[in-house]
This record gives structure tokens, C-alpha cells and sequence, in this order.
């Protein structure tokens, strides 16, 4: 099965999400807006891990365990299909179990609308 997460790539599209608005919690920093010339079908997502979190084995795990959140909320949560997001993992999702993290970001991306 092919996934339907599409990656943010061009530094603009960066920039103008950390502009929009957001909404955190103990795990994760979620930007979230409308980006012009975005496809409606994927859901338009980048994951960002910051060196000061540990190594890149570190860093690479939880941008594993976003991704894999992800694909399981397009499937069980109503996620705006019309936004863009940017996730900034924070250092505590190392520590913590993964269905923790998981309810915690349904959650989020439940209210967001």
C-alpha cells in the first residue's frame, strides 16, 4: 500500500507555515495552514527532528514513529485534508511510550479544524 503522506520540501513552504497557526502539547509543535498549489488527495506533512534531541539514530526513530502515527490517523481520525502541516518533535518523545504519544497527537489533530 502506497502511503498518502506528501513531504513539504521548498524552504518558502517552511517558512510560510511557521507563520500560520499552531498548537502544541508534551510531545510535538504543530503548524498548521492552507499552502497554495498543494494537492487536496495527500496530506501534505513534514516531520522536523532537531539535532540538540540526540544522534541521527535518535532523531531517525522518531521521525519513524510520526510517520507511522500519521499513516494510522488518515485511517482512524478526520484529518483536514486542505492544510499543511509541519511537525517540530520536542525531546520528550524519546522517553515515553508510543501509544501515549499516539492518543495525544489523535487528539490534536482532532481539534484541529
Amino acid at each position: 500500500m502506497r502511503s498518502r503522506l506528501l513531504a513539504i520540501s521548498k524552504n518558502e513552504e517552511f517558512r510560510e507555515l511557521l507563520k500560520r497557526r499552531k498548537k502544541s502539547n508534551k510531545y510535538v509543535v504543530i503548524f498548521f495552514g492552507h499552502l497554495e498549489n498543494k494537492t487536496k488527495s495527500k496530506l501534505n506533512i513534514s516531520f522536523v527532528t532537531k539535532k540538540k534531541i540526540g544522534n541521527a539514530v535518535k532523531r531517525n526513530k522518531i521521525k519513524r514513529r510520526l510517520r507511522n502515527i500519521m499513516n494510522e490517523a488518515l485511517k482512524k481520525v478526520s484529518i483536514n485534508l486542505k492544510y499543511s502541516y509541519l511537525v517540530i518533535a520536542k525531546p520528550t518523545m524519546l522517553n515515553n511510550e508510543f501509544k501515549i504519544i499516539r492518543e495525544t497527537l489523535f487528539q490534536d489533530f482532532e481539534k484541529i479544524k
